[in-house]
């Protein structure tokens, strides 16, 4: 009898190698969306510029991930293979994971700045320890995880509290920004389940760029332009397909061969490099007491909630 070979992606230095990559380049995004709006002379309050800067992103990365496919060595599933059934899944994960889920977060830094929405969108990370509890028979939530989810929606209300003990939450800002962290791991959850039955980077291609195509084609129909810059602005956005390319290829291909809770525990990476950069990049103050608050907390929730003592492969 043939044993099959586990694969190389449950292997614990390759999960963390990777796992930390995709938390670094998700990082990166909150001050590359920030500095792309300025670049492309996106306005403060034009929503449908926002949309279609997003949407154009999302659907090079999705033809970047094609790319990426069309040049991988080994046995591929192939697209024609794909049923009627698998393909709206996909399309649903697409205007979940992409179209709606990236409305909100758009919607939201633009109204926030990026080292507060790094933090807030951490919470993602607390909604899917909740949400596999219920989803889960073997992924209940411990003494240790629920001590750690309290801290991480501790470090929203720590990160809104201003000097003056004033609370400085916007529905459509720093609201937004914590809807679209739930819709991550709403979408973490049901792409696991589609990923078992297809490959994951025609998951991630097909996702990003049906996602993204219906994103811009909504904000085409808003009223937006296509997006127009200079050199920098075009480097910046294709470095932002690239990195959504690279990580949603990752991260979705990590979540088929592991338990959700065990690879999260790397986001704790996400706030730190989002507030770092932010700081670095937009010239943010980081150096404000909620901010030295929230973070270690934020941090330190996540740990909690994703660590993992077991010997088990990852």
């Amino acid at each position: 009898m043939q044993t099959v070979k586990p694969s190389i992606l449950t292997k614990r230095w390759v999960v963390i190698l990777l796992a930390s990559l995709c938390a670094t380049l998700w990082g990166s995004a909150y001050p590359s969306i920030k500095l792309g709006y300025e670049l492309f002379g996106v306005g403060a309050d034009d929503t449908a510029a926002k949309l279609a800067f997003a949407g154009l992103r999302f659907t090079l990365a999705g033809l970047l991930v094609l790319v990426f496919r069309s040049l991988q060595r080994g046995p591929k599933m192939a697209i024609r293979s794909l049923t009627a059934h698998s393909s709206l899944q996909i399309l649903l994960l697409g205007l979940l994971q992409t179209t709606i889920h990236y409305y909100f977060f758009y919607v939201g830094v633009s109204y926030t700045t990026g080292a507060k929405s790094s933090i807030l969108n951490s919470s993602s990370v607390f909604f899917s320890a909740v949400l596999a509890h219920l989803v889960y028979s073997n992924d209940h939530i411990s003494f240790r995880k629920g001590l750690g989810i309290l801290l991480g929606f501790v470090s929203v209300i720590l990160v809104n509290i201003e000097p003056n003990l004033s609370l400085s939450f916007r529905l459509q800002g720093e609201g937004f920004v914590v809807i679209a962290a739930f819709l991550t791991s709403l979408c973490a959850l049901y792409s696991k389940r589609i990923s078992k039955q297809v490959d994951p980077v025609l998951l991630t291609a097909f996702q990003l760029f049906s996602g993204g195509f219906i994103l811009l084609m909504i904000a085409l129909g808003m009223g937006a332009s296509m997006p127009r810059s200079g050199f920098w602005g075009y480097a910046l956005l294709l470095y932002m397909a690239a990195l959504s390319a690279t990580a949603f290829t990752l991260w979705t291909a990590l979540l088929k061969h592991n338990k959700v809770s065990s690879i999260t525990v790397f986001n704790f990476l996400i706030p730190v490099v989002g507030t770092l950069l932010s700081a670095l990049v937009l010239g943010e103050s980081i150096l404000r007491l909620q901010y030295l608050l929230a973070l270690p907390v934020v941090v330190l929730g996540i740990v909690l909630v994703t660590y993992s003592s077991s010997k088990e492969p990852v």
